[in-house]
């Protein structure tokens, strides 16, 4: 077993990973999202119950998702200074001050069609995309976020995000790119905690095709251009191949997502004692390494975290 961990090629560590938040509007909300059970929506007011346990885990970042109870076609709230979003990333850097926190820069759970801008008939409408989501990531910034992280798949979204904040004297804050989001079926638990999902149609139209590679690369290659700090990868285990061609590719760090079904699905075979949970948790959570992902958003990352397999 000792020369076995001796020749290990990849290794993974607590500090490779990126819990998820789902922050949500009202007070005293404390909430098990259904479709991925142990994980929850929190009120502002309610996030304290994570610190503990953040700081038990050792975890270095968390991306924060929001909701918005004054949904309208341009998704405007999304914008606001008082925002979920801001007010979390205000309490979590007044509560953690060395967490890294990262926000989720999207329109998809603010608009009342449930698609990621405002739409020109059953199309998004990309330069009006550009202007809003521009405006919540300098909010976002303002409030503390350390990186921001565009996931619409608009065109043009890093470069207009990165010459926002700039203008906005935020020129420390990074920027994670959703460089390449599949159009996947993967998604829908965490439609759910988001509050997210489509009003009508589906968002084939701006997201990725499942079966194209070399698009990826293409689409990297322009956050690349346009100032992205950071280069994501989602869904995450379905796409290794893509995961490996971007790191083959670019020397900037790449990020997977191990998405919301890819964590339901673990939970259910493991509910039905058709797996080991935690021994297939760590496995998925390798291949990312093994693929050439510098870090790994999980929604499995507190748990795993304290882990000796994970541990300093």
């Amino acid at each position: 077993m000792s020369l076995r961990k001796l020749l290990q090629e990849n290794h993974l560590h607590r500090d490779d990973l990126i819990y998820p938040v789902f922050v949500v509007p009202g007070e005293s909300v404390y909430r098990e999202i259904k479709a991925m059970p142990g994980q929850y929506q929190y009120s502002v007011d309610q996030l304290e119950r994570l610190v503990p346990r953040l700081k038990a885990s050792g975890l270095l970042s968390i991306l924060l998702f929001g909701q918005t109870v004054a949904k309208d076609s341009e998704g405007s709230s999304a914008a606001s200074p008082e925002s979920v979003v801001a007010k979390a990333v205000r309490f979590f850097k007044q509560a953690l001050p060395d967490l890294v926190v990262m926000t989720d820069v999207c329109l998809c759970s603010y608009t009342d069609h449930g698609h990621c801008g405002p739409l020109v008939g059953h199309q998004i409408d990309n330069d009006r995309t550009l202007k809003m989501i521009a405006k919540m990531a300098v909010q976002h910034a303002k409030a503390g976020a350390d990186f921001v992280a565009p996931s619409g798949m608009m065109d043009g979204m890093v470069a207009a995000i990165r010459e926002a904040l700039d203008a906005a004297g935020l020129t420390h804050t990074g920027i994670l790119a959703y460089s390449v989001k599949y159009a996947s079926s993967f998604y829908g638990p965490f439609r759910e905690a988001a509050d997210s999902a489509p009003a009508q149609g589906d968002r084939k139209t701006y997201q990725m095709d499942p079966a194209n590679s070399l698009e990826a690369l293409r689409e990297a290659e322009l956050d690349v251009a346009e100032g992205a700090d950071l280069l994501m990868v989602k869904p995450g285990l379905p796409y290794l191949d893509i995961i490996a061609k971007l790191r083959a590719q670019f020397d900037l760090p790449i990020v997977a997502y191990q998405v919301s079904g890819e964590y339901s699905m673990i939970k259910a075979a493991a509910e039905k004692g058709w797996i080991n949970e935690k021994a297939v948790v760590l496995e998925s959570l390798l291949a990312f390494k093994r693929a050439g992902a510098t870090a790994i958003i999980t929604y499995f990352a507190l748990d795993i975290a304290a882990d000796t397999i994970c541990a300093a």
